[in-house]
This record gives C-alpha cells, sequence and structure tokens, in this order.
C-alpha cells in the first residue's frame, strides 16, 4: 500500500479523505495547509501527494509547483471544491502545472481509489 501525505485545510474533509485512504490500506501523513504540507513532505517519504487548492499560508498550486520542481517522479492528486466557478480553474491550473490527476470535490470513493490505483499501479486496494 502507499505512503500519502493528504494536504488539507478543512478539518472534517482531511479527517473524511484521511478515514477512506486508511480503510483502503493506505499510511497517511495529514497535513493543514501548504506550507505545513511542504515541511512534512521533506520527511514523510510519500509515494503520493494529494492537496486542496485553496488553502491558507501557501496555497495548493505554490504545492504542486514546489513538488514537481523537485521531484519530477513523484504522484500528485490535485482537489478542489465545486465543479463549476474557479474549482475548475484551480483544477485546470493544477493540472498544466504537473497535477497527475485532478479531482473536482466532492468525489465517490470508487473516483478516489480509481486515480491512486491509476498512478501507483502496485498499491491497489483490494
Amino acid at each position: 500500500m502507499a505512503r500519502i501525505l493528504l494536504i488539507d485545510d478543512d478539518d472534517d474533509m482531511r479527517t473524511m479523505l484521511g478515514l477512506t485512504l486508511t480503510h483502503f490500506g493506505h499510511t497517511v501523513i495529514e497535513a493543514q495547509n501548504g506550507k505545513q504540507g511542504l515541511a512534512i513532505f521533506a520527511q514523510a517519504n510519500a509515494d503520493l501527494v494529494m492537496t486542496d487548492m485553496v488553502m491558507p499560508e501557501k496555497e495548493g498550486i505554490e504545492v504542486v509547483i514546489e513538488l514537481r520542481k523537485n521531484n519530477p517522479d513523484l504522484k500528485i492528486i490535485a482537489m478542489s471544491g465545486g465543479g463549476r466557478g474557479s474549482g475548475t480553474g484551480y483544477l485546470l491550473a493544477a493540472k498544466g502545472l504537473g497535477a497527475n490527476k485532478v479531482l473536482a470535490k466532492p468525489f465517490s470513493n470508487e473516483e478516489l481509489n480509481a486515480a491512486i490505483s491509476e498512478l501507483l499501479p502496485d498499491t491497489a486496494s483490494r
């Protein structure tokens, strides 16, 4: 299973996603914002980073840019709320700047598991 760094400033969303990922069998390391996430990443030895786009301290776009610059092979999933409006724009930008996959919130457990399985086929959930 994978080691996943989960970065989201919404406590409820982070908790729910963390529980879901743990249920899938992954190890989850959590961060409350982009600045904290980047600091944790240095020691996390993560296979995958999931980051929200709109956060205090450091936006998800900045996280994607910094991670991609220093870790070209790292798998990154960008997440943002709202299928319309600014959420879509953030996801398009994240994809253009190096996110491997994007997920518009709310997304299903099946969509989440499929994205992880596609990026990390050797860690697919049972």
